[in-house]
Formats: structure tokens, C-alpha cells, sequence
């Protein structure tokens, strides 16, 4: 994921294979790829390596005999019916690498333990009116060390670190979340990556929680399918990103596809931002307003219910507004498809993108290529997820951009 950013003890090195690397140096950057290239394609044999990487026969050979030594890869169901020896691929071993991943949310807070593959092994959940520091940094810390008692000691020394997703200032939102005045500008001194790297014994990694969500799709979702996407995930407050290259695009200032503040059209015609209409704070009010209690927005994603009217009201007005944004993103960047997760259970998600579809047929459309308007495969989980894989892409894979220009160079494109 190109916009990782490092432990707290400075950005993690992304070796360059163009440097004057020595031995050792050009070895690890190898396995990354071979680990990568596992990661993204799947079970593969020696030959496919050779032939996605670049390397020679003999230097693939070494370095999966070595990962498989390691535990990092496992070896597959033989392949027969060839001449010669059967083909062994060689996938990922789901257990040879643990990570925390933590998602800070405007009302709600996750913590996960996640596998090699994307997996959740183990979570908690708290809810709050509204995040505050302290209340934080105790959920973390307790819920790391809940998680820790149930893990093995073999376990516990396979945590690559800590990933954490969150919003960034998060003081800016206050009135919306319903905070009182002033409670929340004491995000403005913390700095949350610092202070759990001092009460956590892992390192620990920050990134923007939309952004987490996005390249939790590209890694573990529809990514290998699409080069191109633009993401929008529907949390208390909709973010998103965007993928060109099959990398995360973050641009100049790191607030690349953030896509909250696009201006779109509300139902009275007036301009207003797509946060404003496309979030699921603003069904939380909807709620209120028709005496429904809103609380289980917060619980879990799966403890939604259908909330009649309200809900249906929300749904029409986001994908309006959605349809919007994915036209105007179309317009400026020809996306192969436009993605819609959020933190709610698939059969929302469902009939949110079947409505944006819908609204989109409704524009016009002159000039436009449009995008496939695709659900998204990794669920509200996503922010998590995403944070879970900021510290094992530090240490066993590469950066997504060097990774598909080696494909590229190998495959002679």
C-alpha cells in the first residue's frame, strides 16, 4: 500500500532494486516479491514465480525453499498430469504471521487480530457518544492484552505489530457526533501513534482510516480484478480513496480521494457536501427524528435491523448523492470501477449500490465512460483490516506500486 506510513521510530525502508544493494539487502527485497506475488496471485509453483518475477529458476527454488523453512509459505496439493515431477505450489500459511488492527471511529472503536491472509482470528468492539484519548488509548492497551491471554506463546512472537485506522482531526467534527463544546480539541496535542507505541510492546503503524478501508479492498477485496478504482466507504462519515495502477493514489498532500467534501445536490436542490448526505450520521438524526432509538447503528454492523422509512429515505438519498460523485469522478479519471463498502451488513450495502446504479442512469451522461458500480468484498471490517495490514506489509511484503512495476517489467508490458 503506497501511502504506508512507518512505526513510530520512522518510515519503514522499501528497499529499491535499482540501488547499489549488497547480498542481503537484495535477498530480502526478493522474498517480498516472491511473498508478494503468493499473496496477490494466489497458490503458485516455481515455474509461475520464475515467470511473474523475473528472477532465474534457481534463485526462486532458494528463496521458497528458505520462506517454506521459515513457516511463511506452505506447500500445496501437488499437480499431476504432466510430464516429469508433479508441480507443487506454494501458498501463504494463514499462521505464520499475527497483527493487531485498530479502528477508531466517531462512535465506535474495533480491535482485531488478523492472520497472514486476512483473516480475523479474534476481536472487541466498545461504543462511545464521542472518541476521547484516554478512553481510548485503555480500550487498546486492555483489549490487546484480553487478546493476548488467548493467544499461545509460539503466537504471541508471530504479532508483526500494531496498524492502526483512524480518522484524521478528529476535533473537526465535533458538533456532528454531538460532543460538547471544546471536548474534543484535546485531539489536537495527541498524538495517538506515539502515545500507544509507548505502552505497546509491537511497533505501530498510523494511516487514515478511509484510506485503511481502501487498501484493505485493493489487498483482500476485488483489487486483483480492477486496476482502477475509486472506493467509497460508508462509515459515520463517508471517506474513501483511490486506486490507479493497482496502487493507492494519495497525491500530493495525502488527502488524495478523501471524496467527502465533493459537492453534490441534496434532495432540495441546494449544494451541499457529500458528507452531508452520504454518512450514516446523518440516518442516526433520521432516526431521532422519527423516535427510533439509533444505538444499534453503533453495535455491530451486524445487529442492523431494517429501520423502514428512515433507512429507506437515507438509501435513496446516498445513492443520489453517490451517483453523483461517481460521475464526476468518471469524468476526471476513466475508473474500471467504482466500489461502495461501508459499516453496515451486506444486505444494506446491496440495495445501496442497486439504488446508485439506479441514480446514475438518471444523469447525464454525455462524454462519460462509466465505471462498474461494484459492492465491495471486504465489509466493515474494512478500516481494521486495513490497519492490521499496515505492519505485516512493512515486514514480509512490498510497496503495491513496486510490486506491479516488477510484474509489468517481468511480463514484458
Amino acid at each position: 500500500m503506497s501511502s504506508l506510513e512507518g512505526p513510530s521510530s520512522g518510515r519503514p525502508q522499501i528497499l529499491d532494486p535499482s540501488g547499489g544493494a549488497n547480498q542481503i539487502r537484495v535477498r530480502a527485497y526478493n522474498e517480498r516479491l516472491v511473498l508478494s506475488l503468493v499473496r496477490r496471485h494466489g497458490e503458485q509453483s516455481k515455474a509461475e514465480i520464475t515467470r511473474r518475477s523475473g528472477l532465474s529458476a534457481q534463485t526462486v527454488s532458494v528463496i521458497m525453499r528458505a520462506l517454506e523453512k521459515e513457516g511463511l509459505l506452505a506447500r500445496g496439493t501437488p499437480i499431476r498430469g504432466r510430464v516429469g515431477q508433479p508441480s507443487v505450489p506454494m501458498r501463504l500459511n494463514p499462521d505464520a504471521v499475527l497483527s493487531f488492527g485498530v479502528k477508531i471511529g466517531r462512535r465506535s472503536a474495533d480491535l482485531v487480530l488478523m492472520d497472514f491472509v486476512g483473516r480475523i482470528r479474534l476481536q472487541v468492539h466498545k461504543t462511545y457518544r464521542y472518541p476521547l484519548p484516554q478512553e481510548l488509548m485503555a480500550f487498546i492497551t486492555d483489549g490487546i492484552r484480553q487478546l493476548e491471554r488467548q493467544l499461545s506463546e509460539s503466537e504471541r512472537g508471530r504479532v508483526a505489530g500494531i496498524g492502526i485506522a483512524a480518522p484524521f482531526e478528529l476535533w473537526n467534527w465535533a458538533e456532528e457526533v454531538g460532543a460538547p463544546q471544546g471536548a474534543m480539541d484535546v485531539w489536537r496535542d495527541f498524538d495517538l501513534q506515539a502515545e500507544v507505541a509507548e505502552r505497546a510492546s509491537y511497533p505501530v503503524f498510523l494511516q487514515n482510516d478511509a484510506t485503511s478501508a481502501c487498501g484493505a479492498e485493493l489487498v483482500f477485496g476485488v483489487g486483483p480484478r480492477y486496476p482502477d478504482f475509486v472506493y467509497f466507504f460508508l462509515g459515520s462519515f463517508i471517506g474513501g480513496g483511490i486506486v490507479l495502477n493497482s496502487a493507492i493514489f494519495v497525491g500530493r498532500t495525502g488527502t488524495a480521494g478523501a471524496i467527502g467534501p465533493l459537492p453534490v445536490r441534496g434532495r432540495d436542490g441546494e449544494t451541499r457536501q457529500l458528507l452531508d448526505i452520504a454518512s450514516i450520521f446523518v440516518l442516526e438524526n433520521l432516526l431521532k427524528e422519527h423516535g427510533i432509538d439509533p444505538q444499534p447503528l453503533w453495535y455491530s454492523a451486524d445487529d442492523w435491523i431494517d429501520f423502514g422509512p428512515p433507512l429507506e429515505t437515507w438509501i435513496d438519498d446516498t445513492a443520489k448523492a453517490l451517483a453523483q460523485a461517481i460521475v464526476a469522478a468518471a469524468s476526471i479519471i476513466d475508473f474500471s470501477a467504482a466500489v461502495i463498502d461501508g459499516g453496515f451488513p451486506g444486505w444494506v450495502r446491496e440495495r445501496v449500490v442497486r439504488a446508485t446504479a439506479r441514480a446514475v442512469s438518471a444523469l447525464d451522461l454525455q462524454g462519460v465512460v462509466l465505471p462498474e458500480i461494484i459492492e465491495g468484498a471486504v465489509g466493515a471490517q474494512a478500516r481494521a483490516i486495513g490497519g492490521a495490514s499496515l505492519p505485516i506489509f512493512a515486514r514480509y511484503l512490498i510497496d503495491q506500486n513496486v510490486l506491479f512495476k516488477e510484474i509489468d517489467h517481468a511480463e514484458g508490458h
